[in-house]
């Protein structure tokens, strides 16, 4: 397929674009560009059959089915788009006078008082326009504490090996020294090693509960009480929040902020590049540093971002609250949870998970010994997924499982398509057996093969040049 600035024609043009129906302002000349911008020339029709053969290419939750790992991939209702929708929310300016956005000002206070309610937080903010971006507000926050009260000598923060993914380079980001500690042999954290690593230099602790290998944590209190006795603080990392929504606050297992990836969990379109909402949210003691619109507020304030964030996002979420309900919520987490553990159990005796017990929203195979037996990787397995219409679970994370494949189904999917992918599953394990080759040189069916990942995260080419 052709890059659209292939297909561009000198001269050639669309009106898509309305009138500009306000004054005309010249820029100064010396702001103003030397050459006009390298900005593709396409008519109208060109333009839209460019984006309906990328959208023929590109495999999302409406095409089939999406179980990567600790992202949830959950069907978005199409009432939650409509509502972001409405003139009123989709047309508002942030520099609007107060009196014209009351309706958007409830919007964030009901949306701000259900999330707390949900995660049994005191305080909440939306700037973040992340989930990442939320974990580097939660960490500032617990630096601003540490700095106010003068005790300086925290400079480390302690993250598990079965914590998310980018939780040591939030640490890092913020300043902080990483101290990696070890799981046990349940998958979940060493109490001993934590005990070992706590003192007086610990600014606190980054975990998710449930954890990246899908098993929920039954020491929590426990560990979040030896961080506080250490002084520290005990941040929680809201990836995994769907599989206990509704059933278990964070607040409740003993963490003092929280951030919650609104985009995933409360059923906003995840991936693509955006737009994204880390709503951070923190106990009473902690609020006094929430981050602040400098519109909305007076004194100094951490700013994260402009505004209130990606307000259409909140929308989106609230609507979901609203026709979720107290009840629905919960039900989303326990169906998310069975939908988890059948796949899982349909899948066992070919692939075989990494810890056979119980597990909450997600699950890790390990291919290890498949690999030995076979010479087929789970890069493989998930190169031949492609092939069969199911987008590839993601792949050698969590670090402390071998040949890891993570698979969530969430718990918009149906028994059927559990059963269709537990055949697949089984299809792909006796293939391995009996052509290996056939999987090692998958995708056959799809745009891009097998590019060079190395390569292509070393030297990304990031701009089209003719």
């Amino acid at each position: 397929m052709k890059l659209i600035f292939e297909k561009s024609v000198p001269g050639r043009r669309c009106s898509i674009l309305p009138r500009c129906d306000v004054e005309e302002v010249q820029l100064p000349q010396e702001l103003r560009r030397q050459e006009a911008p390298a900005l593709p020339e396409l008519s109208e029709v060109d333009l839209s059959r460019h984006y309906t053969e990328l959208c023929r290419h590109v495999h999302g939750v409406n095409c089939g089915f999406y179980p990567l790992g600790s992202c949830t991939m959950k069907y978005n209702p199409r009432i939650d788009e409509e509502m972001a929708a409405l003139p009123g929310f989709a047309g508002v300016h942030p520099l609007a006078p107060e009196h014209a956005v009351a309706g958007c000002r409830e919007v964030l206070d009901t949306a701000s008082r259900y999330l707390c309610q949900i995660t049994g937080m005191d305080g909440m903010t939306f700037q973040p326009a992340a989930g990442a971006h939320g974990e580097f507000t939660g960490v500032l926050l617990i630096k601003q504490y540490h700095d106010a009260r003068g005790d300086h000598r925290r400079t480390k923060i302690i993250v598990p090996d079965s914590a998310h993914g980018t939780n040591p380079a939030t640490a890092a980001m913020c300043g902080y020294q990483v101290v990696n500690i070890p799981s046990a042999a349940d998958g979940c954290v060493d109490l001993e090693a934590l005990k070992a690593v706590l003192g007086d230099d610990v600014a606190g602790l980054m975990l998710t509960n449930p954890n990246t290998v899908g098993i929920f944590d039954e020491n929590i209190l426990e560990i979040t009480r030896l961080v506080h006795e250490a002084g520290g603080l005990c941040y929680y990392d809201g990836a995994n929040l769907n599989a206990v929504m509704g059933i278990v606050r964070p607040g409740d297992m003993g963490f003092d902020c929280i951030h919650m990836n609104l985009h995933k969990t409360f059923a906003t379109p995840h991936g693509g590049g955006g737009p994204g909402a880390g709503a951070v949210g923190c106990k009473a003691f902690l609020a006094p540093y929430l981050p602040q619109s400098a519109i909305l507020s007076e004194g100094e304030h951490l700013q994260v971002r402009a505004f209130n964030g990606n307000f259409l996002v909140v929308v989106k979420a609230l609507a979901y609250l609203l026709t979720l309900g107290r009840e629905g919520i919960p039900e989303a987490a326990e169906n998310a949870v069975l939908n988890a553990n059948y796949l899982m159990r349909r899948i066992q005796g070919t692939f075989q998970p990494a810890f056979d017990r119980i597990c909450m929203h997600e699950f890790v195979l390990g291919l290890e010994e498949f690999k030995k037996e076979t010479g087929v990787s789970a890069l493989d397995v998930a190169k031949s997924l492609i092939d069969r219409g199911i987008h590839p679970p993601t792949m050698y994370f969590p670090l402390i499982v071998h040949e890891a494949l993570m698979l969530e189904p969430t718990e918009t999917e149906s028994r059927e398509t559990l059963d269709q992918a537990a055949e697949v599953f089984r299809q792909l394990y006796e293939l391995a057996y009996t052509d290996p080759e056939a999987m090692r040189t998958a995708p056959h069916n799809a745009q891009i093969g097998r590019p060079d990942e190395v390569q292509a995260a070393r030297n990304p080419i990031l701009r089209w040049q003719a």
